[in-house]
């Protein structure tokens, strides 16, 4: 399938199907600085409209470096974008995390969370004005109470659990805690199955841990139920199963598009991504 925008060609491969669900209403690494998507409404001024600033949050087993693909499309398109570093302790404090950078961009907003950032992204927007839609990216969209191991483990198909190295190591306070890994040599199958080897590799080498707790921690607020929503369901993903993806993404009223990708969806098919993230942004800001 080709798209045509912003005088570009976009060549998406693999079997996409997208699916208009409606929008719920009830239901530290910088591209650029902080600084320069705090007046979105300036720099999009020359297309005749205010663009919003995209926040993209990564997830667990990855850094801000997973969107780059993603970033240079939307930057192309004349969006600014901030990825924000995501602490992956928990997602409580990880929303606060984010919500610092949310607070320092002024105007318009979409957040974007993949896989465990989609907890953080469903946390941080609670009750925020600003932000004005949500996409999650091969990612958890957890109601009140439910934490991302029980979503996972909702349906069968994961194989994470087999592929983590868990690292247990001592606190200041004398008590223990275990961060998690993917071991470097099944990341690629694990997490990266349609990127090129050599990218995948570099992607095992360079992730970042979550922590064990953070996984079970209950989530206490849900954004996508006040606010519109597009989920990228991932059919080839062996961490988060694409039931467990539909499941959520039709709970929430979520816009849905699915291909055949594995859980680094932004990486193996950014274009795709930043497509719908644009069609999010053009539905809700205008």
């Amino acid at each position: 399938m080709v798209s045509i925008k912003g005088g570009r060609k976009r060549l998406v491969t693999g079997a996409v199907s997208t699916v208009t669900a409606g929008i719920a209403l009830g239901a530290f690494a910088l591209s650029g600085t902080a600084n320069s998507a705090t007046q979105p409404a300036e720099a999009s001024a020359a297309a005749g409209r205010i663009k919003p600033t995209i926040v993209l949050e990564h997830g667990a087993f990855a850094d801000g470096s997973s969107w780059n693909g993603v970033i240079a499309d939307l930057r192309a398109d004349g969006y600014p974008v901030v990825a924000a570093a995501n602490p992956l302790r928990g997602p409580a404090s990880d929303a606060a995390a984010l919500r610092t950078v949310l607070d320092h961009i002024k105007g318009p907003k979409l957040l974007v969370g993949h896989s465990y950032g989609g907890n953080v992204i469903s946390q941080a927007a609670t009750d925020d004005p600003e932000v004005k839609a949500l996409v999650y990216v091969a990612a958890f969209l957890p109601a009140p109470g439910e934490s991302a191991l029980e979503l996972t483990n909702k349906y069968p198909g994961s194989t994470l659990p087999g592929a983590l190295d868990p690292v247990t190591y001592q606190q200041a306070d004398g008590t223990s805690a275990t961060d998690l890994y993917i071991q470097q040599d099944k990341f690629r199958h694990q997490f990266a199955a349609d990127v090129p080897a050599g990218e995948a590799a570099l992607m095992a080498a360079a992730q970042r841990p979550i922590a064990q707790a953070a996984l079970v921690e209950k989530a206490t607020s849900a954004a996508w139920k006040t606010k519109p929503s597009w989920a990228v369901v991932t059919t080839q993903d062996l961490n988060i199963p694409a039931a467990v993806q539909r499941f959520m993404a039709q709970r929430a009223h979520a816009h849905t598009t699915e291909i055949a990708a594995s859980h680094s969806v932004a990486v193996s098919h950014p274009h795709l991504v930043a497509d719908v993230i644009e069609r999010a942004a053009r539905t809700t800001v205008r």
